[in-house]
């Protein structure tokens, strides 16, 4: 089978345009149209197939590395179709007890969304784990943290109205039942015992996996909520500088949105405890990707990467395949003792992509994965910072002279340093404040030669930059003082 025709058997966008969502813990990206409710759709809907994409076509021959490049390939468009895809976690909890919530509340909620506001519902065997309409969808991560997997947009002012209207749906049906949402990148007070667990055939894979490859992942699974953004480009040349610019800032990012200080009701030491997390929780699929920056990446360099890392499952009549350790090379060959003599098809690659997680994460757009779970204006500031930076080719040139001498050693410094002394961070004759200084500069003159009014969006930004103080120092403060070590005041504080 042709090239050609294998990318027209994997499931391509209807519209060829925009990053799709797709969360960090490894679900597959999924496009439809931004729907209005109530246009000629049919109330209370289900989606019968389960979040992973499953091919009916069967492949007769096997995949060639070729045919996996290709994959990526076709996610590069022309700069008038790029958009803008966000994704943001958030914690649900019981407002009288704080505890976290369970998987029949979810489910309550769920249908509550999918009723009221005309949402479709996404199954796994007989339960509800998600929802969709159009191109937004909402998931669930291993500890019941909510997701909003947004569409692809085209300016700030969409993204920033979607992700309101979100939070006023969830808010709405949530009330009713005596739920709250926080705006949080880890959770500050149940432990990993106290959290529920959903059901949901690949977390059971991955919880059971965790504690062979690292000491913290089944906290990364149950305790963490992240926002991130997803962005198009344009070629492979595009795809190498953007994905350079992002390495490089991830943990600029991760200091101007530092908000996870707290573990089981006390300050845990870090500013950042979600990503010091992703220090030890696997990683043969995490991390900063030094190879990123050798003067031969590129697609395929990306996918010898890729198929090295071992696989987590393989999706199949509706049901998840236990491949933990094995490798994607021996799937195309027909070796996978789970399913002997079965060929992968583009849509196994896809799935293993999303099964991947480094702090940029490449698909067929390009994944920014460095930042705490918070507020809602925060969620509208970080998709700002980005486009700001690697949609404007004047910005993104400016980051990549600033960070050309950069050493593998000083970005993994600054990856490992950050989630625990943020902006205060020294690196070379100054301070990583000094580095947000210069490019939030950028971000903003960025946003201004897009000509769509969003440098407002970057406000929250320039507050945290201009004082020096991260989110996490300012609740690390409210903690001994205003709340008297209690860290209850947090779940009112950072209440959706």
């Amino acid at each position: 089978m042709a090239v050609a025709s294998r990318l027209a058997v994997s499931r391509v966008s209807p519209d060829g345009a925009g990053p799709a969502a797709a969360g960090r813990r490894g679900r597959p990206a999924g496009f439809a149209a931004v729907g209005l409710p109530g246009r000629g759709r049919r109330r209370g809907g289900a989606v019968a197939a389960s979040p992973p994409t499953e091919e009916a076509v069967q492949m007769t021959e096997p995949l060639t590395k070729e045919d996996l490049v290709a994959y990526l390939v076709s996610g590069c468009k022309p700069k008038e179709n790029w958009r803008i895809g966000t994704e943001h976690e958030k914690f649900g909890f019981e407002v009288d007890t704080l505890r976290p919530i369970k998987y029949n509340q979810i489910r309550d909620i769920l249908n509550g969304l999918a009723e009221r506001f005309d949402w479709d519902k996404i199954m796994e065997g007989n339960y509800v784990i998600g929802l969709k309409q159009g191109k937004q969808s909402i998931s669930l991560e291993p500890g019941g943290q909510f997701e909003l997997s947004g569409a692809p947009l085209e300016t700030l002012h969409q993204t920033c109205a979607e992700v309101n209207s979100h939070l006023y749906q969830v808010k709405a049906v949530g009330e009713e039942m005596g739920i709250g949402f926080l705006g949080l990148g880890f959770q500050p007070k149940w432990a990993l015992s106290d959290i529920p667990i959903m059901p949901k055939g690949r977390y059971e894979i991955m919880r059971n996996y965790m504690p062979k490859v690292g000491t913290l992942g089944l906290d990364m699974m149950f305790r963490t909520c992240t926002v991130q953004v997803n962005l198009d480009f344009s070629s492979e040349q595009d795809m190498i500088r953007k994905f350079r610019a992002g390495l490089a800032l991830q943990p600029i990012a991760t200091a101007i949105f530092a908000n996870s200080p707290f573990k089981e009701g006390k300050p845990n030491g870090f500013l950042s405890l979600r990503s010091h997390i992703w220090t030890d929780t696997d990683n043969n699929r995490a991390g900063m990707l030094p190879f990123v920056f050798d003067d031969s990446f590129g697609f395929e360099q990306y996918v010898d990467y890729a198929l090295d890392v071992p696989m987590y499952f393989v999706y199949r009549n509706k049901k998840y395949i236990d491949c933990t350790g094995m490798s994607f090379r021996d799937f195309m060959q027909g070796k996978l003792p789970q399913v002997p003599g079965e060929l992968p098809s583009l849509n196994d690659w896809e799935n293993h992509l999303t099964t991947i997680f480094p702090e940029v994460r490449l698909k067929r757009y390009l994944e920014m994965r460095g930042a705490d779970g918070g507020p809602w204006r925060r969620l509208c500031a970080l998709p700002a910072f980005w486009v700001g930076l690697l949609y404007d080719e004047q910005s993104l040139q400016s980051i990549l002279d600033m960070t050309f001498d950069w050493t593998n050693e000083e970005r993994e410094m600054l990856r490992r340093k950050v989630p625990v002394t943020g902006f205060k961070t020294p690196f070379r004759d100054g301070y990583v404040r000094d580095l947000a200084e210069e490019v939030l500069k950028l971000a903003k003159d960025g946003l201004e030669r897009r000509g769509y009014k969003e440098v407002g969006f970057l406000r929250e930004v320039e507050e945290m930059v201009g004082t020096g103080v991260t989110p996490a120092e300012r609740l690390l403060s409210l903690y001994e003082t205003k709340w008297q070590r209690n860290v209850d005041h947090v779940f009112e504080h950072l209440l959706y």
